[in-house]
């Protein structure tokens, strides 16, 4: 079963370096134990998915520019997701204020190509 996932979760993605921690707003309500209740639509870059560290796919055109520049050697730039669209698939039962809650088993994309998943939940509490 997967489990809820909550504020200060650890995220990992696919062409970053560095795992990052999911921050829930505290203007969300609804909370599991004594942490925020992480819901699909937290998914902005900057709010509440932090950097990876630094990006290694030339699909970043940071990296794409700074590898040229290096005459074809791999260059990874400082990582600033773009994510376009939420977490999937979400619980299928549970609801947080009108939305999906996230659990451990969705992820989402960065235009970069890297697909960023949950690495610890942060909560023991198992959804369906």
């Amino acid at each position: 079963m997967a489990k809820l996932v909550v504020h200060g979760a650890m995220l990992r993605c696919s062409q970053g370096t560095s795992p990052s921690t999911l921050s829930v707003l505290p203007a969300v309500f609804t909370t599991a134990g004594e942490m925020r209740a992480a819901t699909i639509m937290d998914q902005k870059p900057m709010v509440n998915i932090a950097p990876f560290g630094m990006c290694q796919t030339q699909a970043n055109p940071q990296v794409a520019a700074a590898t040229s520049a290096a005459n074809g050697v791999l260059t990874p730039q400082p990582c600033i997701p773009v994510i376009a669209a939420p977490w999937s698939p979400g619980a299928s039962v549970v609801g947080l204020p009108e939305l999906k809650a996230l659990t451990d088993d969705s992820k989402c994309t960065c235009q970069w190509t890297g697909s960023i998943e949950i690495v610890t939940p942060g909560s023991i509490i198992e959804v369906k």
